[in-house]
């Protein structure tokens, strides 16, 4: 079942944080609790993407972008991700969670998140494809960044992402088996 009281929570506890702007990061902090484990007693990794969720929609909030979808009528998707596990997180570890808009294309926004463990290595990163929709279809990034306030053009995605996106339209759909 989705953390619904989880995420309740984490909106409650940023609610007064500062405001960021488009690639700014935005950091929050965690616990891995009993019901986040797998068989193997450490973060499933089904629910570290779950979190990633309790990251990025307090940033949603903290950016604008939430306060716009609500004026606009506009929704929320994620349309594509790509995890990298590297470190194992066990119950009752404290992550600090960061995560940064990092620009967009025609149709998506794109997010890096990254879970650090309190030693300060590196236990995981996302990257995230995200879309705003409308009963319409997709709404253009730009449009939805200037109602955050972002002014100009998309910040440089960089040549991994470039990259991965490259991959994606390789990608047949749908699929074969």
């Amino acid at each position: 079942m989705y953390p619904f009281l989880r995420l309740i929570w984490q909106m409650f506890v940023h609610r007064n944080d500062p405001k960021v702007k488009f690639g700014e990061t935005y950091v929050t902090h965690h616990i891995c609790w009993p019901w986040d484990l797998d068989l193997w007693w450490e973060l499933n990794n089904g629910r570290t993407l779950t979190l990633f969720d309790m990251g990025r929609l307090p940033l949603g909030q903290a950016s604008g972008l939430l306060k716009a979808l609500k004026q606009n009528g506009w929704g929320l998707t994620v349309a594509g991700s790509t995890p990298r596990y590297r470190r194992r997180i066990r119950m009752f570890d404290k992550i600090t969670m960061k995560s940064v808009p990092i620009g967009w294309d025609d149709k998506f926004i794109y997010i890096e998140q990254s879970m650090w463990l309190s030693n300060g290595e590196c236990a995981n990163h996302v990257l995230i494809r995200s879309a705003v929709t409308s009963k319409s279809g997709i709404i253009a990034p730009e449009k939805v960044a200037a109602c955050m306030g972002h002014t100009g053009p998309s910040p440089d995605l960089g040549e991994w992402v470039k990259a991965w996106i490259d991959a994606e339209t390789k990608r047949p759909w749908p699929p074969k088996h």
